[in-house]
């Protein structure tokens, strides 16, 4: 359940009067995500996402990530634009929380994409990037090469067993993966940062054919390397639940990326490095979260150990 802070339908209706959106209809939860509560909002003029941002999303940085997903949109590219309210706002507050409303993104998420779309997804993520690039606002990435080190040391005494085992690993492994970050010779720009499957909704489109309808969750989005958010994504897409390799896979998402935006030779040679420091922010995210679960919370931590599999495969690709 990804509802963390409640909303009632009266609640939402007069926070809906704000909007040139029309009256409520129907709020209806949205079980997925574990970082924002989410409910869809249908209105007679439409369905829409209320979204309301935990503690996780800095307020401050919405100006950025939905300032984003709006310059994207503009762009005609396939992501859910903010709506302003009658004042020409889209940064809100309800229940104690920013709130903000966006369009219904058609489709869902495929938990086991083929190939074909595997190559589309690929696509997409450089479009996104070119879409993006005249895009005047900035943001340090939150959870960036600095990050990472906090995060170990917070995990530091508290992590035992396996969990000790794998912080070790890492924070031995840091300041080398943390290279890349200053090497000029790699192109920067906006990214999405966290561009999962599940961010990614596929719908029939009007020709009949199934097609990336929606780009979601940009609130991880910010100003970094351009082969960084490749290498998050093919960390996502192009392993199975294990943490293991499907070849075929990151073959397919890789090409259908360059297919659009050809890697520059200092990306390539980069991108297997770029692809452990991935493994090991999501590895160090997670770990983080279970040590310091708390128990009232209603969301389960995922498990850590999958990314932290995916190091071998990437270690494995900066030798060949």
């Amino acid at each position: 359940m990804a509802v963390f802070t409640p909303v009632t339908p009266d609640q939402a209706g007069d926070y809906l009067m704000r909007y040139p959106l029309g009256d409520l209809v129907a709020l209806t939860p949205i079980a997925e995500g574990v970082e924002n509560t989410n409910y869809k909002l249908e209105t007679t003029s439409g369905a829409y996402v209320l979204t309301l941002f935990e503690g996780r999303t800095d307020a401050a940085s919405l100006p950025f990530c939905l300032g984003l997903t709006r310059h994207l949109a503009a762009h005609g590219f396939p992501t859910p634009s903010p709506v302003a309210d009658q004042k020409g706002e889209i940064i809100g507050r309800l229940n104690g929380r920013a709130a903000a409303i966006l369009n219904w993104a058609p489709g869902g998420w495929k938990r086991q994409p083929s190939d074909k779309e595997q190559y589309r997804a690929g696509q997409v993520l450089a479009l996104l990037h070119l879409d993006a690039a005249d895009f005047a606002l900035e943001r340090t990435n939150p959870v960036g090469p600095e990050a990472w080190a906090a995060l170990a040391a917070r995990c530091d005494g508290p992590a035992k067993g396996v969990d000790r085992k794998m912080l070790d690993q890492i924070k031995a492994l840091l300041p080398r993966l943390a290279e890349p970050w200053s090497d000029p010779a790699l192109p920067r720009g906006p990214i999405h940062a966290d561009y999962f499957p599940d961010n990614v909704l596929f719908a029939t489109n009007e020709h009949g054919q199934c097609d990336v309808g929606g780009v979601i969750d940009f609130y991880f989005g910010c100003t970094d390397v351009l082969a960084y958010d490749l290498a998050i994504a093919l960390s996502a897409w192009g392993f199975d639940g294990e943490g293991r390799p499907m070849p075929s896979a990151l073959r397919a998402f890789q090409k259908g990326y360059e297919s659009v935006r050809p890697l520059t030779s200092a990306e390539a040679q980069a991108l297997p490095g770029l692809g452990a420091a991935a493994a090991v922010r999501f590895t160090l995210t997670r770990l983080h979260d279970r040590i310091f679960h708390d128990p009232a919370n209603l969301v389960t931590p995922k498990d850590p150990a999958p990314f932290f599999r995916r190091l071998d495969y990437w270690k494995a690709a900066e030798t060949v």
